[in-house]
């Protein structure tokens, strides 16, 4: 068990690079008509689950740290299952990647990963051409091959950017055209991070579509990972006397739902020194704490805060008034079930929430944590997120942190930084 203290939180830090935006990368420089680096790489297990993966389907990656150099190269037929540990990143985009190649595998993951749905991202590639078989829609699966390519243009059911970047990377290796149509502004990292080394892609917040299928070499700077940055954020926001710089933060309008709720709630950010670096829009992230009001976040905003939903709840606690958020039904099947988990976090801290359809109510107050142990089932989101309701509440239990290493293996020394 470990607990997490209160206190305010003052200071300038830094973040380990996109998990997103890295995943990706590694991906691509498969592709590329030359080796690419890439530098700043996010550090964690799901980005160390793609790598391995990649090297066991024939690639040569060379790994210092936080900086890679991907040699292209032909997929080949791994002799085991690909080991995807817990990230659906992985699986997902490799499954389109290894279809559109074409290379036969087989797909794995922990315990976890084996609950989380695969059939919506199988089905669209099998209209594809390509020849999968699942376990009852989940893992463990296989990908036989595939045969002449079917399908160009998919439709998604739901928003999703994982399916959509799994489809993309499958027209990318199969060397074709595709259209991706029926998003409704998912994370876009594929598409800027395609177009920066020299796709023709053509993409809004509704459709994408991939051109011309070419990638030229270009160093990749990955940008500090907003998901790990919201941690800080909203800590900063609810602890009274916080004040707190974030350097070097991407800021795709895809992914920052999280500061629009929290600007709706009244909160003290500001973003400084915008540029952009490799197509990803950057920032340095300022936070000062000021008491907040509740806010209704609806479905479209709850879609570019999917990760963050949890600190939204959190932030919510401490917000006058009632809070509702809308589009809250995908949390079911993360690596924990999020909402149930939400509800435990908040429960610990004295603060009620109502579970209504499609959406939670939060009725804020004064959370007062007492050292009460919350279950986390294995899930960094949660597990971070107790040690910022504690920020705030006072100390916090949990029943075990090591699921932190899955994207932010230096959080609990940041966070201890930032007090100090």
């Amino acid at each position: 068990m470990v607990t997490f203290p209160s206190g305010r939180l003052r200071g300038t830090v830094a973040v380990p690079g996109d998990k997103s935006i890295s995943h990706r990368a590694l991906i691509s420089g498969v592709r590329c008509d030359a080796a690419l680096d890439v530098t700043n790489l996010n550090p964690g297990r799901d980005v160390i689950a793609t790598q391995q993966a990649l090297e066991a389907l024939g690639i040569r990656i060379e790994r210092r740290g936080e900086a890679a150099v991907v040699h292209p190269g032909p997929l080949r037929p791994p002799r085991v299952a690909l080991d995807c540990m817990n990230s659906g990143s992985t699986v997902r985009m490799l499954l389109g990647a290894c279809a559109g190649a074409p290379c036969a595998a087989a797909f794995d993951g922990d315990e976890s990963l084996r609950r989380r749905p695969m059939e919506p991202v199988a089905a669209q590639l099998r209209a594809f051409g390509a020849r999968i078989e699942t376990s009852s829609g989940t893992l463990p699966l296989r990908l036989l091959g595939r045969a002449a390519v079917e399908t160009r243009r998919f439709i998604l059911l739901a928003p999703s950017a994982q399916v959509k970047s799994a489809l993309l990377f499958a027209g990318l290796f199969a060397g074709v055209p595709v259209r991706v149509e029926g998003d409704r502004g998912s994370r876009d990292h594929t598409e800027r991070l395609l177009a920066y080394l020299g796709a023709g892609i053509v993409c809004d917040d509704r459709s994408a579509a991939l051109e011309v299928p070419t990638l030229h070499s270009r160093p990749i700077e990955v940008a500090g990972d907003f998901s790990a940055a919201a941690f800080f954020i909203t800590a900063a926001a609810i602890a009274p006397e916080s004040a707190i710089l974030i350097r070097g933060v991407g800021v795709n309008p895809t992914r920052t739902g999280l500061l629009e709720a929290l600007w709706q709630m009244g909160a003290a950010i500001e973003l400084r020194n915008q540029r952009t670096v490799c197509g990803e829009s950057i920032a340095d992230i300022s936070v000062e704490h000021r008491p907040l009001k509740a806010t209704a976040i609806d479905a479209a905003l709850a879609l570019r805060a999917i990760d963050e939903i949890p600190l939204l709840a959190i932030a919510a606690a401490f917000a006058t008034g009632t809070t509702t958020i809308a589009g809250v039904s995908a949390l079911r099947g993360k690596e924990s079930d999020r909402l149930a988990a939400i509800e435990r976090l908040l429960e610990a801290v004295g603060i009620p929430i109502a579970s209504l359809p499609q959406r939670i109510a939060i009725s804020g107050g004064t959370p007062a944590g007492t050292g009460t142990a919350v279950r986390t089932e294995g899930d960094h989101r949660i597990i971070m997120g107790a040690a910022v309701l504690a920020c705030g509440a006072g100390p916090l239990a949990v029943d075990d942190d090591a699921a932190v290493d899955v994207s932010f293996p230096g959080f609990g020394a940041a966070l201890a930084g930032l007090r100090a």
